[in-house]
Parts: structure tokens; sequence; C-alpha cells
């Protein structure tokens, strides 16, 4: 009896000590690295995200050190000369607000019809075309100052000057404009024109063509165009503006993106061109000093 009590003594001694021995470590778990790779994570979430370049539009485009402008052949603003040199009253005025700005302008064609998509997108940074400020357009598009006053008006082939003196005449008409524009918005507005047979054109240069083609019998466009582009010694000499006839009076600004930075600094310099007589001096050029809305009384 002794001997067994001495025996369970022994093993009970023997389990208190296994207890008590250190035990090994426990090995790497396969999962701990990416324990350890989620915790920056969860800190990177927790920081206050990273603010849009959009958001501040005006170091986003100093930083290219340039300005992409979004522009369709449209004289007097944006147009190839004899020498195959962009010129124009908008090329002109982007170069001297660049130079201000101390960036470098890049024009690039755009299609008139997506114009929006291509500024949102930033394949452009602004649209400096003759473009018309719309509160429509105001949606997408945050605008500068105007500094330019526009129409919409009708050209006609000189020679039916007596049958299209007004937009009555005009409702059994084949009617063009430039998809997109303020001219094509003019023709759906005024109750005769919008009974026209109405085809939407690429451009306006293509409008003119058209009408010069007899294969439509009027184009509506801007007056800014249609004076610089048709009558006596032009390549149009054969059309003309039908006379008192203004469909829309409107006016140019030129189109940001909506909320950028870069606006109140594009007015600033706008300011500083027309107080200087820069602006002038260019308008004079292209023949627009009476419609720079600085010289309207």
């Amino acid at each position: 009896m002794k001997k067994f009590s001495l025996i369970l003594a022994l093993l009970m001694l023997a389990v208190v000590a296994f207890g008590c021995a250190p035990q090994p470590a426990a090995a790497p778990s396969a999962t701990a690295p990416a324990a350890t790779a989620e915790a920056p994570a969860e800190t990177a979430a927790e920081a206050p995200a990273e603010a849009p370049a959009a958001e501040d539009d005006l170091a986003y485009i100093k930083g290219t050190g340039k300005l992409k402008v979004g522009i369709t052949i449209f004289s007097p603003m944006n147009y190839y000369n004899e020498a195959g040199e962009l010129v124009g009253f908008e090329t002109e005025f982007t170069k001297a607000l660049c130079e201000k700005l101390g960036v470098t302008p890049e024009f690039i064609e755009i299609n008139w019809d997506t114009k929006e998509i291509e500024l949102a997108a930033k394949n452009i940074d602004c649209i400096w075309n003759g473009l018309t400020v719309t509160e429509e357009r105001k949606q997408n598009i945050g605008f500068s100052d105007s500094y330019i006053k526009n129409m919409q008006v009708v050209v006609i082939k000189a020679s039916k000057a007596a049958e299209y003196a007004d937009t009555a005449a005009l409702a059994d008409a084949d009617i063009v404009a430039e998809v997109g524009s303020a001219g094509e918005a003019a023709v759906a507005a005024d109750a005769n024109l919008a009974k026209a047979n109405y085809t939407a054109m690429p451009k306006q240069a293509d409008a003119l063509m058209e009408v010069k083609a007899g294969t439509a019998d009027a184009a509506v466009i801007d007056y800014v165009m249609a004076k610089a582009m048709v009558g006596t010694g032009t390549d149009y000499s054969d059309l003309m503006i039908v006379p008192n006839l203004e469909l829309a009076v409107e006016e140019y600004a030129i189109g940001f993106r909506v909320g950028s930075n870069i606006i109140p600094e594009a007015n600033k310099i706008i300011a500083e061109l027309t107080e200087d007589g820069t602006l002038d001096a260019i308008a004079a050029t292209y023949e627009l000093t009476d419609s720079l809305l600085s010289n309207q009384s």
C-alpha cells in the first residue's frame, strides 16, 4: 500500500513538472505576413484622401507647362493662313494670355460636338474657339468673363436675296448648321426655321460649303465668321448675310472645367490685356474691334 502511494505521488510530481516546463515557440503562421501587410492599408484608409488634380487646375496646368486649347478651324478665330500657320483672333489672344500665365499654348483640333467630354477628360484644358455662353453649357463648363458680342445670322446665295428675306420664307428650305453649335440651337428656337429641312454639319465651314455648292439653301452660323468669310473679296463672294436678321445675340468666353481655379486668374489677365490695349490691337487685325464687349457703348 505504501509502495502504491509512493508511485502515485511520483506520477503527480512529474505532471506538475511537465506543466511548468517552458514550451517550444510556436511555428510562424503562414498568414502572418498578410496580417502585417494589412496594417499599412488600414492606416492609409484612415488618412485624408489626396485632393483630385482638377481641384487645383491652375497648379496642374502650370505643372505641365502648357495650356491645351480645344479648337475647330473657324475664321477669324482660329485658321491657317497661306503659309500654313495657325492664326486668328483667338489664336493670338491665347498666346497673349499664356505668356502672362507662364505656360505654352498647345492647340488641339476637336470634334465640337464632344467638347465637354474632351474637357472633362483633360484631353484639353479649355475650349477657346468662339464659344457661346449659355445656361445649358454652364452645367458642364466653367466660363471666363465674356469678351466678344456675337449673334447668329443666316447666310444664303446672293442671287436668292429676294427669295429669302426672312425666316418665314425659309420654313420650307434646306437649312444647315454646325452640330452642337449656337447656330443649331437658333434653328430649333425659331418657329419658322424649326419647320425647315435641317441637316447638322461637322463644322461651320462645312455649312458654308453646302450653301455654295447649292446642296443647302441657307446656313446659320456665327456673325463674326460670316463677316470674315462671306462677300466681296472672299472665297464665298457669291454668298451674303441676310440683312436685318439676328437670330440670337450672344457672348463669347473661354470654357474651362467647372469650378476650375484657373478662371479667376484668366479673368485677371483678360482685364490686363483689355486695359493695356493688347486685346483691342488683336481685334483690329481681324476686324473685330466693334465686336469687343469693352468697345460696346
